[in-house]
């Protein structure tokens, strides 16, 4: 063993040893992430805001339970069945109903076409894809069209012009929202940390073709990136919105990550474990990778608010998810045309504002709780 790896092996294990003496001398001491979630809660509407997107979280994921005219859970002919999953994929429905020619009309022909059935309900009888008629749930008048759906006590938030019911697409909008937001970012993050971290970590060529490539997406409008590449695809789906955001919107990530891969490649710790023998992928993702995250876990909180914003505006042009996919944006777009009917402007209006806003202040608190020069300065 060479004089480089012994100092290296005692500087490690140097270091295990203060940590483990540190330890028994402070029990009760915290590591970074720990502290970094003690100063995040300091901030109140960082906090509110959290909670306001866990609970949109809660409200996407249940929303078959929300709002639906599909049975949560039924007993249907001596056998258990769970239509409301169709809303999550249509093909889930139970092909019984299909043959049984139920045409989406649950209540009259579940007792209709066997008398001992029973089922649980969503809270609310709505349809985010279509307008319910009169005593389809006994006892309801059917959803007014056009002007005439103003809020009421069957319809919460009004109607649109179809006379479908606003608060039905508004709560399963909220899936939507969260898909584009979470899976395109996550998209974007898979593709940015890799890149960035291949530039900042080998440098040389590799880091001038990869910073090329870099700039180069960045050169292209990302609003005009999207539409060209929705042009060429037949039929669009929600998952090709998602994959297009997330595709286009990973530079700032990679730049980033590039810089604290550059600051941190000839740190102490990464030196020793380079002469130990470890090979490049393992200090990238074992050592310099957990080290550079905080700083990135900004910009895609970030990340997620935009994406949000990308797919409200798409879905605003005409652009975003086809139906039968409810959307915030489709919302808007359908205000546009009649401004008298100002539920369809004011409601999914508040909801992507709120959202675009909860996820920049947990990004805001996210930076300065984990960026010490913050700390320092007393904030």
């Amino acid at each position: 063993m060479n004089k480089t790896m012994v100092e290296a092996r005692d500087q490690l294990a140097g270091a295990s040893t203060e940590s483990g003496r540190g330890g028994l001398e402070a029990p009760g001491s915290r590591g970074f992430w720990a502290e970094a979630w003690i100063r995040f809660r300091r901030r109140r509407l960082a906090m509110i805001a959290l909670w306001y997107v866990v609970i949109l979280a809660i409200v996407g994921v249940l929303s078959p339970a929300i709002v639906g005219t599909r049975p949560i859970v039924c007993k249907y002919k001596g056998r258990i069945y769970f239509p409301a999953l169709a809303y999550y994929n249509r093909r889930w429905e139970p092909a019984i109903f299909f043959r049984d020619k139920f045409r989406q009309r649950y209540p009259e022909n579940l007792k209709k076409r066997d008398p001992t059935s029973w089922a649980i309900w969503p809270l609310v009888y709505q349809d985010p894809y279509r307008r319910v008629g009169e005593n389809e749930w006994p006892g309801q008048p059917g959803n007014p069209t056009g002007a005439q759906g103003r809020p009421n006590r069957y319809n919460l938030m009004g109607t649109t012009q179809e006379g479908i019911d606003v608060f039905a697409q508004m709560v399963h909008g909220a899936r939507t929202a969260l898909l584009v937001g979470f899976v395109s970012t996550g998209v974007a993050a898979a593709i940015g940390i890799f890149i960035g971290a291949l530039a900042g970590y080998f440098g040389g060529w590799i880091d001038i073709v990869l910073s090329r490539l870099i700039e180069l997406v960045m050169c292209v409008p990302t609003l005009v990136l999207i539409l060209a590449l929705l042009a060429i695809i037949d039929k669009p789906t929600i998952w090709h919105v998602m994959l297009v955001i997330g595709v286009t919107g990973w530079t700032g990530i990679a730049r980033l990550t590039r810089g604290e891969f550059i600051r941190l490649k000839n740190t102490e710790f990464v030196l020793a474990a380079r002469a130990l023998g470890a090979g490049g992928l393992r200090i990238i993702f074992r050592h310099i990778l957990p080290n550079a995250l905080a700083p990135v876990l900004v910009p895609i909180s970030f990340g997620v608010a935009s994406a949000i914003l990308i797919e409200s505006g798409l879905s605003f042009l005409g652009f975003g998810p086809p139906p039968p996919h409810p959307s915030w944006g489709t919302l808007l777009n359908a205000g546009r045309t009649n401004l008298q009917m100002w539920w369809l402007i004011l409601f999914p209006g508040s909801a992507i504002f709120l959202t675009v806003l909860a996820y920049n202040l947990i990004g805001e608190a996210i930076q300065e709780a984990t960026d010490p020069r913050l700390r320092e300065a007393g904030k």
